[in-house]
C-alpha cells in the first residue's frame, strides 16, 4: 500500500464526511490521532467541540437552531485507563461501558451497526488507542451498510500493531459528495504522520473543504508517560 499525503486526500475530496487518523509521529514519541466532523445541513453546521473530562462532546453552538440531536450530539472521545475511544457517534459510550466490563473492541461493536438516516445510511468509524509503559498499538473498525442495502451489516475490524514512526491510517464515513452519499470503501488509507501537533492540526483544518468543515479534534500522547496534549479547532467561533 502506498503510503498517501493526508492533506491531498482532504483537499480533493469536498465531503469526506466525518474522519479519524490514528498514528504514530514522526519522532516516534507520540501517540496520535485526529477526528473532524463536516456538515452540509445547518444542523450538522451548528456544531462544536468542548472538552469533557479527558474526552470531548459535540455541543450546539446556537441552541436555538438546534432541530434533531439525536445523530449529530455524542462524545467522539473518551479515555478509559490507557485506552483512547475515538468515534463518529454514541458508539463511544458502547466500546467504553462494554470494554469497562471486559469485552473487548470488536465484541461491544457487535452490539451497534450503520447510522439509521437512510438513504445515506452513515458507517459508523471507531477507533482505539493502547497506550502503557511505552508499548502503542491501535485499531479500527467501519460498520457499514451492505452498498447501500439495510439489511445487512457489514463490519471490518483492521488492528495495527508496533506502528511505524511518521505513519497512520486515515477513515472516513464517505468517499465524497453525493444523494445519497457514498460509503466509505476498503481498509483505512496509510497516510504520514508530519511535524509536531499544532503543525499537524493547522495541515488538517487547512486542507478541509471550507464550506462544510465543521470542527477538528487532534491529540498527541506521550507513549512512554501517557501524558497528552490536545487541539480543538471550532469553526463556529
Amino acid at each position: 500500500m502506498n503510503k498517501l499525503l493526508l492533506e491531498t486526500e482532504l483537499k480533493e475530496n469536498s465531503y469526506p464526511g466525518r474522519g479519524i487518523v490514528i498514528g504514530k509521529s514522526e519522532d516516534g514519541k507520540y501517540a496520535v490521532t485526529a477526528y473532524f466532523i463536516m456538515g452540509r445541513s445547518v444542523n450538522s453546521r451548528n456544531r462544536i467541540f468542548v472538552e469533557e473530562g479527558e474526552g470531548i462532546r459535540t455541543q450546539a453552538f446556537d441552541a436555538s437552531k438546534l432541530s434533531d440531536p439525536s445523530l449529530i450530539i455524542y462524545a467522539p472521545v473518551r479515555v478509559l485507563g490507557n485506552k483512547t475511544i475515538v468515534t463518529n457517534g454514541d458508539q463511544t459510550d458502547t466500546i467504553y461501558e462494554l470494554m469497562d466490563k471486559q469485552q473487548t473492541f470488536e465484541q461491544a461493536l457487535r452490539t451497534r451497526e450503520f447510522e439509521p438516516d437512510a438513504p445515506n445510511y452513515t458507517p459508523r468509524i471507531s477507533g482505539i488507542m493502547h497506550v502503557e509503559h511505552g508499548n502503542y498499538n491501535y485499531a479500527m473498525s467501519i460498520l457499514k451498510s451492505n452498498n447501500g442495502n439495510p439489511d445487512a451489516c457489514n463490519r471490518y475490524t483492521f488492528a495495527y500493531e508496533n506502528p511505524v514512526n511518521g505513519e497512520g491510517h486515515f477513515i472516513h464515513t464517505y468517499m465524497g459528495d453525493g444523494n445519497p452519499l457514498p460509503s466509505f470503501e476498503g481498509e483505512p488509507k496509510l497516510v504520514g504522520i508530519d511535524g509536531d501537533i499544532d503543525t499537524f492540526t493547522k495541515n488538517i483544518w487547512d486542507s478541509l473543504n471550507e464550506e462544510n468543515k465543521v470542527s477538528l479534534f487532534v491529540r498527541y500522547i506521550d507513549i512512554e508517560s501517557g501524558a497528552y496534549e490536545t487541539r480543538i479547532v471550532n469553526k463556529n467561533q
